[in-house]
């Protein structure tokens, strides 16, 4: 291992105590519900890997052929020299095919789960021994401090997956935001969305035969009793996807199939039967969505690429300069 991948910088507020403040404030909503970040512990990240290579999850699948057979445009609109900031790196299968394609300075994935990051970047380094890793363990929705060694590369942002959609337009907003913040002016992002397409296709996608997605979605409830000291009886909640045409979002729930009284941290809660905890947004776009979303959060788009199905987008796009209106 090189030893410049030894330069992880970690969050000073332990992830629980965050973790623990999403999910009390959640559960006492109305429409309980806890942020889908909190997914991502060590079991939800395999979990989520699993889902990637399912048949019916088309996003994974889809974009990565998209990266594959768009190299060359990569390269003519990716000036070389840039460091890959990985916004959300997870195991990094897509990163591999950005990085044969440009000639990079460095690659920095951020992550909040530090043990997953750093194996992952581990196996990436192998595959690029030439090339600088320098991971960050860190909270990306909010802007981060990136490695010393970093800070005068010019930046290109890498957002794939769609993980966009998971958050709605205010945090949407507010993510693009801070993205250009960390990344700062004249960098660049390339960025995943999800198309809006056949609802029965979508819902197959969040609900696959085998189960997976309602193991990872249960997981969730697993983790808030492990780490939290919660009382969720596991067996009576399950997994339902739902279309919202209204919001244009599947979204995931935890639903309780009969009345239950439970603990999280010392605080009691209670869910009516059909009373379910939101876990989930994945929001999906046409092109005039995809535009509005990237410029208000300050970003210009300059190239898209869709599969020959129209099924998934992605885009690259450009620090905007301050616009103000005449």
């Amino acid at each position: 291992m090189r030893a410049d991948l030894a330069e992880t910088l970690v969050e000073t507020r332990p992830a629980n105590t965050a973790f623990r403040a999403d999910v009390l404030a959640g559960l006492a909503l109305p429409q309980k519900a806890v942020p889908a970040r909190w997914f991502y512990d060590e079991a939800g990240s395999l979990l989520f890997e699993e889902i990637t290579r399912l048949p019916e999850y088309y996003p994974t699948r889809v974009e990565r052929a998209i990266l594959a057979e768009r190299g060359t445009d990569f390269a003519r609109l990716i000036a070389p020299g840039r460091a890959v900031v990985e916004f959300g790196s997870g195991s990094s299968t897509k990163t591999p095919l950005l990085l044969q394609a440009i000639a990079p300075a460095a690659y920095v994935p951020l992550d909040i789960s530090g043990d997953f990051l750093r194996s992952s970047a581990a196996q990436l380094q192998q595959q690029f021994p030439d090339l600088p890793v320098w991971p960050v363990e860190a909270d990306f929705t909010a802007p981060v401090t990136l490695p010393a060694r970093a800070a005068d590369l010019p930046k290109i942002g890498f957002f794939p997956g769609s993980t966009i959609g998971n958050m709605v337009p205010a945090q949407a907003l507010d993510l693009l935001r801070s993205m250009r913040s960390t990344l700062g002016p004249r960098s660049q992002l390339l960025i995943g969305m999800d198309l809006i397409k056949d609802p029965a296709m979508l819902i197959a996608a969040y609900d696959d035969a085998a189960g997976v997605t309602a193991r990872f979605n249960l997981n969730l409830a697993a983790r808030i009793n492990r780490e939290l000291g919660g009382t969720l009886p596991l067996d009576a909640l399950r997994h339902e996807a739902r279309w919202n045409d209204a919001a244009a979002r599947i979204e995931m729930h935890l639903v309780a199939s009969a009345a239950i009284r439970f603990e999280v941290a010392g605080q009691a809660f209670t869910m009516a039967e059909g009373e379910t905890i939101h876990t989930e947004n994945s929001h999906k776009y046409d092109r005039r969505s995809q535009n509005l979303l990237l410029a208000a959060g300050g970003w210009r788009p300059v190239e898209r690429w869709t599969d020959q199905d129209g099924q998934f987008s992605l885009l690259l796009a450009e620090a905007a300069e301050a616009h103000h209106a005449p």
